[in-house]
């Protein structure tokens, strides 16, 4: 049986497979791991992290992210932020406060000729608005709305679940008898490990978050984020119907552009991408946006000649068109379209991941470098080594029913870097 301590428990993330071993369940995932399986074409819903076979999917997911300073701002967001801006602030603000505080020429230019995120997404909060004293009233002059945004922890409270029960039911049509707290509470209530951040060790904050969005304290919506040692991630979000118009969706995701390049995150990741879905293409209007290679886990600018391959086959690899020299994609679309179908009758559950050439997993001959035996595997809340359970060494790696194949494809699941520092739970 492995000893092991206390602190080094702690750093492990702990996985059990489910199903065919690219859906997993963890109550203990680190954000750097998280990291990792993300930019490996991972997501979770919850405690429920999954990896779609993309090759074998009517609509595949694909992965997507922008680097946040490089963002370049279409019109129609520019747009939705200073309208939502002026709202906040009211006609008789901006016509007094141009008057008790008038901009200087300069600033008018700078203003006309630059756009700027972050200024943008902070200009009105109320820690922000300038309020000076109106000679007319001898107070503070304010702004028409009291508008005040927080980061804190994904924990449930009454106001949170009442704002999203009303937006599941009157955005997504659901029966209000769907959801209960504690359904809630294990979609987006049960995230990553937390950390503040720590100026001593320049850490950022970790794990996953809400950020909450009140007007005139009023909790209106709420933005679910996972922060990740290079990026900010995208979860969900959740408002109040009545300010749908307010185009919620592209402010929250100017704000989350703004964190990460304020705190220090390379990265913006929006979730997947389904080009053939309509609602979803709004993703690719954040630019640059590029998109993840299922198989070679590289990233492709979601340009012209991506959109155009994905609008003529739906599951497209970069990395494979180019190792055939295939520029127009119809060696690679048909091959991959004939695996598809011909796999398409197989049971998932009856036949080993590495026989259905799942795009990018490790494959046998990757997996066995990885000394499986090694791998740490908790039971009744002690570690043992996997080469210590009876037979381990003569059961095939390729048996999708026994120990080792099951173990085997979740580790080319992972990934060599999470596997080093990660144990597996099979058994409760």
């Amino acid at each position: 049986m492995e000893q092991v301590d206390a602190e080094r428990a702690r750093q492990l993330s702990l996985f059990r497979p489910l199903g065919a071993s690219y859906y997993a369940s963890s109550v203990s995932v680190r954000p750097g791991h998280y990291e990792e399986l993300v930019n490996r074409g991972w997501r979770r819903s919850g405690t429920l992290y999954y990896k779609q076979n993309l090759q074998r999917s009517c609509c595949p997911h694909y992965t997507m992210r922008l680097e946040a300073s490089a963002y370049k701002p279409r019109r129609d967001q520019r747009k939705a932020i200073n309208r939502w801006n002026k709202f906040v602030l009211g006609p008789e603000y901006i016509r007094r406060a141009a008057y008790l505080c008038p901009k200087t020429r300069g600033e008018k230019k700078h203003r006309k000729c630059t756009f700027d995120v972050v200024d943008a997404v902070h200009e009105v909060e109320y820690s922000n608005v300038k309020r000076p004293i109106d000679p007319k009233t001898k107070r503070p002059l304010e702004p028409a709305h009291r508008f005040e945004i927080n980061i804190e922890g994904d924990t449930v409270s009454q106001a949170k679940f009442d704002l999203f029960r009303k937006y599941q039911t009157k955005v997504h049509k659901e029966d209000l008898s769907k959801w209960q707290t504690k359904d809630f509470k294990r979609f987006l209530c049960s995230g990553l490990k937390r950390s503040e951040p720590n100026e001593r060790d320049a850490q950022r904050r970790l794990g996953s978050w809400h950020q909450c969005y009140r007007l005139d304290g009023r909790l209106i919506a709420v933005a679910v984020l996972d922060l990740m040692p290079n990026g900010v991630s995208s979860v969900y979000i959740f408002y109040d119907p009545d300010y749908e118009h307010w185009e919620i969706g592209k402010l929250s995701a100017m704000r989350e552009i703004a964190l990460a390049i304020e705190e220090g995150y390379k990265y913006y990741y929006m979730g997947y991408y389904i080009h053939s879905c309509q609602k979803m293409r709004y993703k690719g209007t954040f630019r640059p946006q590029h998109i993840l290679d299922p198989e070679s886990h590289t990233w492709d600018p979601l340009d012209g000649e991506l959109a155009t391959k994905l609008n003529t086959r739906p599951y497209v690899s970069f990395s494979r068109d180019r190792a055939t020299n295939t520029d127009s994609g119809t060696e690679a679309s048909t091959a991959g379209g004939a695996e598809a179908e011909a796999e398409a009758e197989i049971n998932d559950e009856e036949v080993s991941l590495f026989a259905l050439k799942m795009p990018g997993v490790l494959t046998v001959d990757e997996v066995k470098k990885l000394d499986l035996g090694s791998w740490l595997l908790l039971v009744h809340g002690s570690f043992v080594h996997m080469s210590d359970l009876v037979g381990w060494e003569t059961m095939p790696i390729d048996e999708p029913q026994s120990i080792k194949g099951i173990v085997a494809e979740l580790a080319a699941t992972l990934g060599p870097a999470v596997v080093k520092d990660s144990a597996v739970v099979l058994f409760d």
